[in-house]
């Protein structure tokens, strides 16, 4: 009888025990529109490559959850939305690969250069989300080029109506979004 009672306390416990919250239904990403070809090569010189850094980000984006701006002064979360990875490092991949499609250039990881990152373009994502008043998603990100000469800036900011607000309409307006302020930073690094 010893042995069955621990058995049966920890059977009326297994019901209590949660080892984490549910999953969401799905992972949500950012995709390019413009990519580089399979098998392509490219060189570079020195100095003549680019180095996309990953933007830094205000403590709402921290997070791989989308941001819901509800008022002047209170930020939710879109229920059931989750990223893959954070938005600045998903947004700084898709930009890469629109810059380098577009420019054919070498765009360069930050992580992966070792002596020259060539012009280098830092910035700061200040808006990456869903504003439920006017029922469109916002991106807004600060840029910066360091060059020779000095520091070039530029403030890019992106919208895009969606029609409902759940993870799937979000994510596809996002995308779009997204997609067209990279090919103005395209055009900006190399105008």
């Amino acid at each position: 009888m010893r042995i069955f009672l621990p058995l049966i306390a920890l059977a009326a416990l297994s019901g209590c025990i949660s080892f984490g919250a549910e999953p969401p239904p799905y992972l949500m990403t950012l995709s390019a529109d413009e990519e580089i070809a399979t098998g392509a090569t490219r060189t570079a010189a020195m100095g003549q490559a680019i180095t996309i850094e990953r933007p830094e980000v205000p403590q709402s984006l921290i997070t791989n959850r989308v941001p819901v701006r509800t008022g002047e002064t209170t930020i939710a979360y879109l229920q059931n939305a989750v990223w893959v990875d954070t938005p600045n490092e998903l947004f700084r991949a898709l930009v890469s690969e629109v810059v380098a499609a577009r420019t054919g250039r070498v765009v360069l990881d930050p992580a992966t250069y070792a002596t020259d990152p060539g012009t280098i373009v830092r910035g700061e994502l200040r808006e990456f989300g869903l504003d439920a008043r006017t029922q469109e998603v916002v991106i807004v990100y600060d840029a910066s080029i360091n060059m020779p000469g000095g520091v070039r800036t530029r403030r890019f900011e992106a919208r895009e109506q969606v029609f409902a607000q759940d993870g799937q309409s979000v994510a596809m307006g996002l995308n779009r979004a997204a997609n067209r302020m990279a090919v103005e930073i395209s055009d900006w690094i190399t105008g």
